[in-house]
């Protein structure tokens, strides 16, 4: 254990090995929020530092994908999209897939990629969790101003109706962001101890992208499997996506419910898992 004092005398700072498990100490979070802004900042200037088209990197990833999928889902395969325009529709879904998996996949890795700084300096090590959700928010950013170029271009085509429960997007985004880090710090204190489970992420959240209504609208399930789209809690939030800006499918208040209660827990369950790992994983990573 380590102590530190001020100068009168008093303790500042206790770093203790022995914690409870439910002891999270997250008022160490926030004591420590400049070293998260100073992270966050890293990650994007890093990231593109070296690239030629630099941060254009955020609206042309997005529009290959999207171009992709219009040509295979909604041309080829001539999956449903409500009636709204092709283009607008798969990326309404591709912009909230995008920042749901690109979360999952990198906090789930959180402590293999971090392992060498983790061990020779304290800090909270939710800390990097969180740097990873609030860097790709900013590209969420980026990337939903241009969803919303697209949807004002076909609102005045008069081919989608917006309404008012655009206002409920914050909302949405955060269920989003914490649904995916709670299952990342699962995943990432799983990965400590089991590599294989590395090679299986990737994988696995590709297959989860094709349970969840990202190419295709709920609507289209037919109605005995019903019930399995809505076991998953991403469901309710892609169909609010379409509803609110493109004024397709069907959402109602109660569509947050299910998605919101699920956030709450694994984001609980996945602090008090990562809380456990975080103190001993240098001796498995």
């Amino acid at each position: 254990m380590k102590e530190y004092k001020d100068t009168e005398g008093e303790w500042d700072h206790v770093i203790q090995s022995q914690t409870s498990l439910f002891d999270l100490r997250l008022n160490e979070v926030w004591h420590y929020r400049d070293l998260l802004f100073l992270f966050v900042r890293r990650d994007f200037v890093t990231v593109y530092k070296q690239t030629i088209l630099g941060p254009l990197w955020f609206f042309i990833q997005p529009i290959l994908t999207t171009i992709t999928f219009t040509i295979i889902f909604g041309n080829v395969a001539q999956l449903s999209t409500d009636g709204a325009p092709k283009l607008v529709f798969y990326m309404a879904g591709i912009t909230l897939w995008n920042y749901f998996s690109t979360c999952l996949t990198a906090v789930s890795g959180v402590f293999n990629a971090n392992a060498g700084i983790f061990g020779k300096v304290y800090f909270p090590r939710l800390i990097m969790p969180l740097t990873i959700v609030i860097s790709n928010l900013m590209k969420f950013v980026v990337q939903f101003v241009m969803f919303l170029v697209f949807v004002i271009y076909f609102y005045f085509q008069g081919e989608i109706q917006p309404n008012f429960w655009i206002l409920l997007t914050p909302i949405v985004i955060v269920l989003m962001a914490v649904i995916s880090m709670g299952i990342g710090l699962i995943l990432s204190s799983m990965t400590t101890k089991y590599k294989d489970l590395t090679m299986l992420i990737g994988f696995g959240i590709q297959l989860f992208m094709y349970a969840t209504p990202v190419i295709y609208p709920s609507s289209s399930i037919p109605e005995g499997y019903q019930w399995l789209i809505q076991m998953n809690p991403l469901s309710g939030l892609f169909d609010y996506m379409r509803f609110a800006y493109l004024g397709v499918g069907e959402f109602g208040l109660t569509s947050l419910l299910y998605p919101t209660g699920f956030a709450f827990i694994i984001l609980a369950l996945g602090i008090v898992v990562f809380n456990k790992v975080q103190k001993s994983f240098m001796d498995t990573v």
